[in-house]
């Protein structure tokens, strides 16, 4: 019990290091909650900063993601150890406390915990991402529709009922961030990718 506790605090306080504001800081660029959208995520930053700028924060928002979940399966944990941490991470990316509780919308730590669970899914996840990207080259319904799609992937291809109930309150966290994106494309005002 000690050891799971450590995990998901570890994972929480990892997953609270927002790759965004971080990497905008030591780059001199503006802080990414002032400008755009004023969310701390990679979208946001590769509109005001550049694709470079904005790889590198999705790495980051990634590892946050992963690095607790390889942490947690070097320990042994079982399946429902393993889902509180990579809820942990993903609430840190969503409400850090390093950063008064204000973060980004989780796609890219989701991908991470995903990663950490099996690369098949997170492959799966990341392919439904591109093909929708690459269609309609939007960023927030290529998000919707892998994070609709990540609880269908996952009950096919891993067999534990707790890591599905985790993808699925993970899914749904990113569907209720992106509210505001989704009124925007029934709208038909969402910005395009490089638009």
């Amino acid at each position: 019990m000690i050891i799971a506790t450590l995990l998901a605090v570890g994972a929480y306080l990892i997953g609270s290091l927002s790759a965004a504001i971080i990497t905008c800081k030591l780059m001199g660029l503006p802080d990414p909650r002032t400008q755009g959208s004023r969310n701390p995520g990679a979208t946001n930053v590769m509109r005001i900063a550049g694709k470079k700028t904005a790889a590198l924060v999705l790495l980051g928002d990634m590892l946050k993601g992963l690095i607790p979940l390889l942490a947690a399966r070097a320990f042994g944990v079982e399946d429902h150890i393993l889902a509180a941490v990579g809820l942990a991470a993903f609430l840190g990316h969503l409400y850090p406390i390093y950063f008064g509780f204000h973060g980004g919308k989780g796609v890219a730590t989701s991908l991470g915990i995903l990663l950490g669970l099996s690369w098949l899914l997170a492959a799966a996840v990341l392919a439904t991402w591109l093909f929708m990207a690459r269609v309609f080259r939007i960023s927030s319904l290529s998000a919707l529709t892998a994070a609709i799609a990540a609880p269908l992937y996952t009950w096919i291809l891993l067999d534990s009922p707790p890591l599905l109930v985790m993808v699925c309150v993970i899914s749904t966290m990113l569907l209720w961030r992106h509210r505001g994106n989704i009124q925007r494309l029934i709208n038909g005002a969402e910005d395009k990718i490089g638009g």
